[in-house]
């Protein structure tokens, strides 16, 4: 009886991945996605699928309201999760760490590591999750030499600045599901291209924080505005502008 259950678990496993499509590249605007309300909280979902590297991938935002209670600390099985603040404060424990961020700082969590955020702002905290499993081997042995769970605060890293285009740097580093993770974030204050279109191997996303993005993927072009985000699939042709004489700043992250 035991093996039979066992079986009829695999199954529904793979039927359920076997249902998710390839993520390819486009726009996902803030305000039309998807809204779930409960008790002074709200989630709103994005995509789930699959990219060239993930047989699982999910992006889905939560917001709390001041006075939410958090869920109970948990833990994924067998999924990394990077968490983007978009706004508010959020008190944050991961593993043995607890810190208060604000919006602009990131989580970085592995699997198994357990988790729980709690709104101790005066306003919303409202917060990017995108959830993703390799389709190689989790590496958990690979995460922790590489430093395993990060809480990073934006306003530990350095902003640097030159001839109208700036830039943080937050982390370029292997993880459990990646073998390497690449993430920082530009502003661009002139508008008009960051840089010249390219291409290559890994899957990018571009989440825009202030301005509005224009982004060109294989001739097609795709806008955004602060809250949006947008997908560079795996070797597609891509280029990045600031689409308004305003300045414009997005995290671009990109993983293999």
């Amino acid at each position: 009886m035991k093996n039979i259950f066992l079986l009829l678990a695999l199954f529904t496993s793979l039927h359920t991945n076997a249902q998710l499509k390839s993520v390819g590249s486009g726009a996902f605007h803030f305000t039309e996605a998807a809204v779930t309300k409960g008790d002074l909280r709200e989630s709103r979902k994005f995509l789930e699928g699959t990219t060239d590297e993930f047989d699982f991938f999910k992006v889905h935002a939560t917001t709390q309201q001041k006075g939410a209670a958090p869920r109970p600390p948990h833990a994924q099985k067998d999924i990394e999760e990077l968490i983007i603040i978009k706004e508010g404060t959020m008190k944050c424990t991961v593993g043995n760490t607890t810190t208060i961020l604000s919006a602009g700082s990131i989580l970085l969590i592995p699997p198994k590591e357990m988790q729980s955020f709690e709104n101790t702002g005066n306003g919303p905290l409202t917060y990017y999750v995108f959830q993703f499993r390799s389709k190689k081997t989790t590496d958990t042995v690979r995460s922790n030499k590489a430093g395993g769970a990060l809480l990073q605060d934006i306003d530990t890293l350095v902003y640097t600045e030159k001839d109208g285009k700036g830039a943080r740097k937050y982390f370029d580093r292997p993880t459990a599901a990646t073998e390497r993770f690449e993430m920082h974030t530009t502003t661009l204050t002139k508008q008009g291209p960051s840089h010249a279109p390219h291409q290559h191997t890994e899957t990018e996303i571009i989440l825009v924080t202030e301005g509005e993005v224009a982004m060109t993927i294989d001739g097609k072009t795709y806008n955004a505005k602060a809250g949006d985000f947008i997908i560079a699939a795996s070797g597609t042709l891509h280029g990045v502008a600031n689409a308004s004489t305003a300045r414009c700043t997005y995290f671009a992250f990109k993983w293999k």
